[in-house]
């Protein structure tokens, strides 16, 4: 659901870049409570995953397919605030390295795919999961927030094209449209999240922010009744493992190119659900030719290089900007510590 230049006019573009950059910098303030030194080198990771997934289109309807947005997926494993900034990294290195989604439009693509669908997944996940103590309980609370992150996206770029679209349209028609086909993109959408989160429980549950804290008090019972302590009984989704992630990052990172160097050989072809939508009801016209539609990396190297190629120098793209933006961040939390234990003392 990648926005083009020329679909909205400057009014909403201006607006939404500055609600974008408005929530990158709560979402910075954020991150620092979110990043520690598992969840820094997991969030470049997790930025990389989603580049790679959103390469592999899946048919949903005939003639068209989808993609992962990984708001949810993203919430879910490294939290909601750390999530924006990732989903903000992916949609900077494709806008600027690959063309994909207008520069002008790029406010209004992180508005969307980010704060919005990370917004609603991440309140979607916590009212399911609540206080569940069970994997069975966090990977459906996955799998149905990211299907309802989608459409609410969607319906939310109905809402935003009516307002400063740059062409008339019916806005509940284009809404039902637009909600309609990104309903069935969000099944795939919660597949893929429900899989990925259900694989890294298995493996790491400690990496999985959104599994964090779900382990009961132990309690002890002595001849005077019952006495909670302090410390937790570890369930199997709040396991303490290894400090860092270890093997687990260099492997994740081969999963990712392959997923963009082979698997992206075999992605539909068709239009996705907002391109289609654009064609159906008569707005796709007033795409714009990208800005940087001629460096080589454009449309993934359609045309120069092969899309494997291309795409595993995104997922090394992304993974080194969204590395070095977590572990900035993740520096800028300790280089505050001291000055807290200071004012605390």
């Amino acid at each position: 659901m990648h926005v083009p230049d020329g679909f909205f006019n400057a009014a909403v573009s201006i607006s939404a870049g500055a609600v974008a950059a408005a929530g990158v910098a709560v979402c910075l303030r954020g991150a620092r409570r979110e990043l520690d030194d598992k969840t820094a080198p997991m969030a470049g990771l997790v930025a990389a995953f989603i580049f790679a997934v959103q390469m592999l289109n899946f048919p949903v309807a005939a003639g068209t397919s989808g993609h992962l947005l990984g708001g949810a997926l993203a919430a879910i494993l490294v939290g909601p605030y750390t999530a924006v900034l990732c989903i903000a990294v992916v949609l900077l290195v494709q806008g600027f390295f690959f063309a994909d989604g207008g520069l002008t439009a790029l406010g209004v693509n992180i508005t969307l795919m980010g704060v919005v669908a990370v917004v609603t997944a991440w309140a979607v996940f916590r009212l399911i999961a609540g206080r569940a103590r069970g994997r069975g309980t966090v990977v459906a609370a996955s799998f149905v927030a990211a299907l309802v992150s989608v459409p609410v996206a969607a319906v939310a770029f109905a809402l935003l094209f009516w307002i400063g679209g740059t062409a008339p349209i019916e806005v509940g028609t284009v809404a039902a449209a637009m909600g309609g086909v990104h309903v069935l993109i969000g099944i795939g959408e919660g597949l893929i999240t429900a899989v990925t989160v259900s694989t890294v429980l298995a493996i790491r549950p400690d990496l999985v922010y959104g599994a964090r804290g779900l382990a009961a008090p132990l309690v002890l019972r002595g001849a005077d009744g019952d006495t909670a302590v302090t410390r937790e009984a570890v369930s199997p989704v709040a396991q303490a493992g290894p400090r860092r992630p270890g093997w687990f990052l260099p492997a994740g990172v081969v999963v990712a190119a392959l997923l963009a160097g082979v698997v992206s050989f075999y992605a539909s072809s068709s239009p996705d659900g907002l391109e289609r939508v654009a064609e159906d009801k008569g707005f796709s016209s007033q795409a714009a030719k990208h800005h940087l539609a001629d460096q080589p990396l454009a449309d993934y190297g359609e045309g120069h290089i092969p899309v494997g190629v291309a795409g595993v120098i995104g997922v090394g793209v992304t993974l080194a900007v969204g590395g070095g933006l977590f572990f900035v961040v993740r520096r800028r939390t300790r280089g505050e510590a001291p000055a807290k234990d200071e004012v605390s003392a």
